[in-house]
């Protein structure tokens, strides 16, 4: 995992307050196995910043359209 990638969490972490399948973003590698990812609302105010192990978390992946398929805008 790199900086900035959006990950959604593989289980419940209630010390955190942090449910399963939340997302946050990876705002730094910490070692092999483990990156600090931070968890924000909506609104963008981040609530969390927590170490997680690489393991215990899922990279989404995201495709953005391509021109031809936005339409007319």
């Amino acid at each position: 995992m790199k900086t900035l990638e959006v990950v959604a969490t593989l289980c419940d972490y209630p010390e955190w307050h942090i449910g399963r399948s939340e997302t946050g973003t990876v705002v730094e590698v910490l070692d092999g196995d483990h990156v600090l990812v931070e968890f924000a609302h909506r609104t963008g105010i981040a609530y969390a910043t927590v170490p997680m192990p690489i393991g215990e978390l899922i990279q989404l992946k995201d495709t953005p359209a391509a021109p031809s398929e936005w339409g007319d805008a």
